[in-house]
């Protein structure tokens, strides 16, 4: 064998060496480069989890709330639609009673929140709520007068004053069973002129001047604004009422039922309700 000849085997030997080196470096460099892509991708995947991304709300959200809550609500209505693209909140407002009959009636609701725990026991009794209701605000009473309080109204036993036209809330609703509770513990005795289903309906009267006072909630009387006058009574300080809201059992839309409770519950939700004039819980 010359020279020349074993020269080129070598040559050939240390190729055949160096390619196999390279081909495996170019194997543990794809398999290193799998295994962070799919590092990555888990990674990317926990964070989407986390952040709800894959539970993004969408739907309708029917909301059944007493009546004194309209404003309030209202706005956290427009503020969940906001932080939730997708998402519509109706709203049935009334006679916290007369909503909880609906509900147990089987009226297709996903939230109720009512203005007391009696008529919010008409609801859990029939097994139709989710859970244990949570108390999120509470309201108290004042006496709405016609702008200026031409008629002097400085107390609730000028309210017995027989020249006067007085509205009540019927006592079934809670506005009324309060305002009730509030004269009782006065040991005062009231004949209204009418008796209303609803808070809003009793603050109209006076806003129509069909009457010349009504016993309604704070929160109204602020959001009447101008319309009326209110007047503070020491005796409803016994009667404030604790509004309690939960998820309905039949609800069509849980998550964002729930997300919509947990933005009324919320230091957000909370700002808006105390700035129309509720307590906290």
């Amino acid at each position: 064998m010359t020279r020349t000849v074993r020269r080129n085997r070598r040559t050939r030997r240390v190729l055949q060496v160096t390619g196999a080196s390279a081909a495996a470096l170019l194997a543990v460099s794809a398999c290193s480069s799998s295994d962070d892509s799919s590092s990555a991708d888990s990674s990317a995947s926990s964070k989407a989890s986390a952040s709800g991304g894959s539970d993004k709300l969408s739907g309708t959200v029917t909301v059944f709330a007493a009546a004194s809550l309209k404003e309030s609500f209202t706005t956290l209505g427009k503020q969940f639609e906001k932080a939730h693209p997708g998402t519509k909140v109706t709203f049935s407002f009334g006679g916290s009673d007369s909503l909880a009959a609906s509900i147990t009636g089987g009226a297709p609701a996903d939230v109720f929140a009512a203005a007391s725990p009696k008529t919010m026991k008409i609801v859990t009794d029939k097994g139709d709520a989710s859970g244990t209701p949570a108390t999120f605000v509470r309201n108290q009473l004042e006496i709405a007068t016609l702008p200026g309080n031409p008629d002097k109204v400085k107390s609730l036993k000028d309210l017995t004053n027989s020249d006067l036209k007085v509205v009540l809330c019927a006592e079934e609703v809670p506005c009324g069973a309060a305002a009730q509770k509030a004269l009782d513990a006065s040991k005062l005795k009231l004949t209204p002129v009418s008796y209303e289903q609803d808070v809003k309906s009793a603050l109209t009267k006076v806003e129509l001047k069909e009457a010349d006072a009504a016993v309604v909630y704070k929160t109204d009387v602020k959001a009447a604004g101008d319309k009326v006058e209110g007047v503070d009574f020491p005796e409803s300080s016994d009667a404030i009422n604790d509004y309690p809201i939960a998820r309905l059992k039949d609800s069509e839309n849980a998550a964002a039922a729930k997300a919509f409770i947990d933005l009324v519950r919320s230091a957000d939700g909370q700002k808006v309700l105390t700035g129309a004039g509720f307590l906290k819980p």
